[in-house]
């Protein structure tokens, strides 16, 4: 291979995103844009408050939250170790930390419950597929602390809903289930385990693992064999002790009275080893085509105590972003954008483009939208961008203008324009764009 050749692959390798990762180009903005307004919305309206937390976090924070026997801590996490010998991840999921987060700081003092939430990127080693990366963009929302209430349940699926509602996305399916806590799940386990142990030749590969390490999750496998075995596994519900039954019904009935239809999914588990009772996800297809969970979430009662602290009720929900996005596109949705009103200034001349630089700003300091093109030296290709910009009015400063302290403002709309003082021309501006 010729050094010339080699050379042009190098360029077209560092010119590619890694593998799973992607940008976010300014033709995309609009739904970003969208959904960060709507993350705020959600927030204010049902009363969280956000939180920050670091990309990396010790490697044993997820080991003994999320599960070392689960496919994010076993197969998908992003480690690294530090020159002084620490292990590191960068985070895959945001409850974690946030809990983390919350018992560091004793946030319980502050009130409870804390609603908490999060937006920003998260990281697995995962199979990129469509909607799905390897770093990918979660907002979650987190109850944490005060009394273990199924109106908390509730209140977190509403809002799930109410947020793929605001945008607009249509066919969204609640799917909900229960997956019980210390009291009845070892019991369903063994029938679980017993079942399987019976059909162990016909599991595939990763649910011959699992059946020794994450039992549960043989419920949740896509491969056709194991979809089929399934159906005939034991039910869970079934098999609730009398106080998760009454918690589940509650659930039911509050979302029963908010007229939110669902489906009863008794192989819904979640991966995550710190879920207990409800676990659900807003799923949708759209045009024949899969998008998997735009958001899934439930109860999280031990996560506390797996990290030291004590009995702590939790419940939450994660949105993947760019699922969400991904439906937004494939469902046709267009968001309105508000179009500000704004001033584009225009120059004739190097010395009425240095005097034109300076107002610009003077503009901004003002709070004036504005826009410029003052590279281009042509008036006619400047006032053709303004066009294009669908820029309210132009203030073109000229060479005369300058001798004389004046700009002419020529309004777009009916081009119509005329000569302004320039010491009197930001209070000019500010009353024409009223």
């Amino acid at each position: 291979m010729s050094k010339k050749i080699k050379k042009r692959k190098e360029i077209a390798k560092i010119l590619q995103e890694p593998k799973g990762m992607h940008d976010v180009l300014p033709v995309d903005e609009m739904y970003w844009s969208r959904i960060r307004e709507v993350v705020s919305e959600i927030s204010e309206g049902y009363g969280f408050h956000r939180i920050e937390t670091p990309l990396l976090e010790f490697e044993e924070l997820f080991q003994k939250t999320v599960g070392e026997s689960s496919d994010i801590v076993a197969k998908e996490m992003y480690t690294l170790k530090t020159r002084g010998g620490d292990m590191l991840a960068l985070r895959p999921e945001f409850t974690a930390s946030t809990m983390r987060a919350y018992l560091g700081h004793s946030l319980g003092r502050l009130g409870q419950p804390q609603r908490l939430y999060t937006f920003g990127p998260v990281f697995r080693h995962d199979n990129p597929q469509a909607g799905r990366y390897r770093q990918f963009t979660q907002a979650n929302f987190e109850i944490i602390g005060g009394q273990n209430d199924p109106v908390y349940d509730a209140h977190i699926i509403l809002l799930s809903m109410r947020f793929l509602d605001i945008l607009r996305i249509k066919g969204v399916s609640l799917r909900i289930n229960s997956i019980g806590c210390r009291v009845c799940q070892p019991a369903y386990r063994r029938q679980l385990q017993n079942y399987y142990k019976s059909h162990e030749k016909e599991l595939c590969a990763d649910c011959v693992r699992r059946a020794k390490t994450n039992l549960l999750r043989l419920l949740d496998c896509k491969e056709q064999g194991c979809v089929k075995l399934r159906e005939h596994a034991p039910n869970i519900l079934d098999k609730l002790c009398v106080t998760c039954s009454a918690h589940f019904k509650s659930v039911i009935e509050y979302l029963d009275e908010l007229k939110i239809s669902y489906v009863l999914d008794n192989t819904l588990v979640r991966g995550l080893d710190y879920y207990s009772r409800t676990v659900f996800e807003c799923v949708i297809e759209a045009e024949g085509r899969e998008f998997g969970a735009l958001a899934g979430g439930g109860r999280y009662d031990y996560l506390a105590e797996f990290l030291g602290g004590h009995a702590t009720p939790g419940v939450g929900v994660a949105v993947g972003i760019e699922r969400v996005i991904g439906v937004i596109k494939a469902q046709g949705i267009v968001f309105s954008s508000k179009q500000k009103k704004m001033v584009f200034v225009v120059h004739a001349g190097e010395m009425a483009k240095k005097k034109a630089f300076r107002f610009v700003e003077e503009f901004r300091r003002a709070g004036i939208y504005v826009k410029e093109s003052l590279a281009k030296d042509s008036l006619k290709a400047q006032l053709k961008f303004a066009d294009k910009e669908k820029a309210r009015i132009a203030l073109i400063f000229g060479q005369r203008e300058i001798y004389e302290g004046t700009v002419i403002v020529r309004d777009l709309e009916n081009s119509l324009q005329e000569t302004v003082p320039l010491d009197r021309i930001v209070e000019e501006i500010k009353k024409r764009l009223k």
